[in-house]
């Protein structure tokens, strides 16, 4: 009879290997765009000690059990993707009261970065879920981006035996993203090409500005804000170019629906005002494939 030690044992590697499985992803059309691999990894943002207790926000507390201890990163690799000398990447955070399989569905995050033809892997680590919270876990520790990069280098070469060094790191998140980002820019541990804020600019803009100055400049990089009337981004944006602007720093400032490619890819900081609602600035005009395709990365 087995022991009840090499049955857990059993259960555990069972278990270790659905989660290392990559699975094909289709587009709502049926077309094949590439393989994802959801993996437990220990540089998730959680758990953390920080939300060990759970969270309470507006008088209703939100468990650690259902909200905080999900470790789950998405990694996605698109089609016809090439193993290069450096690895390209775009990590993506969901906002409040979402996860990683319904953002994706909810805003076609793997199709438009399919569609966007850049020889780049996605990266997208659960966050709170399913919770009203901004808090980034661990990857609002110091080097927790390198360590979350350096596993997902390693799981990479493991598991598809892509082996390669990392090149350029793109951060895009949507609402309450933004802090586990500016985190990330502050004391990641890793130098960052570009950021793409979806309506999220609601704080920490100091991390952001520093960023601007600093690291923006030298490695010539870009942000991209693109903010709402209504979603309560848009006073902290108006200060942040209004800052920009007593500092001498040049940004370009436009209405969406007069954007040009040549905007985006000429504007180092770029202000997108948009007529759209809160959750329409991902994928309603295809703004995260924009983006991406004009974005510093390869393409395939």
């Amino acid at each position: 009879m087995k022991s009840l030690l090499s049955v857990l044992l059993s259960l555990f590697l069972i278990s270790s290997a659905e989660a290392q499985e990559w699975r094909t992803v289709t587009s709502t059309t049926g077309t094949v765009i590439g393989e994802s691999l959801t993996a437990r990894m220990k540089s998730a943002p959680f758990p953390h000690p920080n939300r060990s207790a759970g969270h309470t926000y507006d008088g209703k507390t939100y468990s650690a059990e259902q909200h905080y201890r999900d470790s789950s990163v998405m990694m996605f690799v698109p089609k016809d993707f090439k193993a290069a000398k450096t690895l390209d990447v775009v990590v993506y955070l969901h906002g409040w009261n979402n996860s990683i399989d319904t953002a994706t569905a909810q805003f076609r995050i793997t199709e438009q970065f399919a569609e966007s033809r850049k020889n780049a892997v996605l990266i997208f680590p659960e966050g709170p879920r399913f919770a009203p919270d901004s808090f980034g876990g661990k990857l609002e520790d110091s080097c927790g981006l390198q360590r979350l990069l350096a596993e997902t280098v390693e799981t990479l070469h493991r598991t598809k035996n892509i082996k390669v060094r990392l090149g350029n790191v793109i951060l895009a998140g949507h609402s309450g993203a933004y802090r586990a980002i500016s985190y990330m820019l502050l004391r990641g541990g890793v130098p960052v090409r570009e950021v793409w804020l979806f309506d999220a600019l609601y704080g920490q803009t100091e991390k952001f500005a520093h960023w601007l100055e600093i690291d923006c400049k030298r490695l010539h990089g870009r942000f991209v804000n693109i903010y709402t009337d209504g979603g309560g981004t848009k006073a902290e944006t108006e200060k942040l170019m209004e800052d920009l602007s007593a500092w001498k720093l040049p940004f370009c400032a436009r209405e969406e629906q007069s954007l040009t490619q040549q905007n985006l890819k000429r504007s180092s900081v770029l202000f997108i005002h948009t007529d759209l609602s809160h959750n329409d600035v991902i994928a309603r005009r295809a703004q995260f494939r924009q983006y991406l395709e004009t974005s510093c990365l390869r393409g395939r």
